[in-house]
């Protein structure tokens, strides 16, 4: 099996976010977030064209910074790949950073591991964001 180097750039656009006060101190919150994504810069793999971005995401934090951990499903033309993350949102820079590891995949993509480091960063408009993320694949 051939490790393969991928790397790409994603505008994602949240469609749903749901928060919730924790009251146990001041501005700690807990909230599940669904964004979708479209490729800013794409290169076709072995699945092909990309049809499909969304993430789900839970956030824990205390004045905008805290922990992140969710899930994305990324859809293409002759296959998806699904993959967990985990990182860290720092209000003060307004990033996210952490990294990913696939866990199942379907069409092309079954068999596939992968794994690697990602980074968010605010987008032009609220709401928008961009993502930038890099790993190695291996495909069955």
């Amino acid at each position: 099996m051939k490790r393969e180097k991928r790397m790409g750039w994603y505008k994602l656009r949240i469609t749903k976010r749901e928060t919730l006060s924790v009251d146990d101190e001041a501005e700690h919150t807990v909230s599940l977030v669904e964004t979708v994504g479209e490729p800013i810069d794409y290169e076709p793999g072995v699945a092909g064209e990309f049809v499909s971005r969304r993430t789900i995401t839970i956030q824990d934090h205390i004045r905008g910074s805290g922990p992140i951990h969710g899930y994305v499903m990324a859809g293409f033309e002759h296959g998806s790949v699904y993959s967990r993350f985990e990182g860290h949102r720092d209000a003060t820079a307004k990033t996210s950073t952490g990294t990913w590891k696939s866990y199942k995949g379907t069409g092309k993509l079954t068999g596939i591991e992968g794994e690697g480091r990602f980074k968010v960063t605010a987008g032009e408009k609220e709401g928008e964001f961009v993502l930038e993320f890099e790993g190695e694949y291996v495909a069955a």
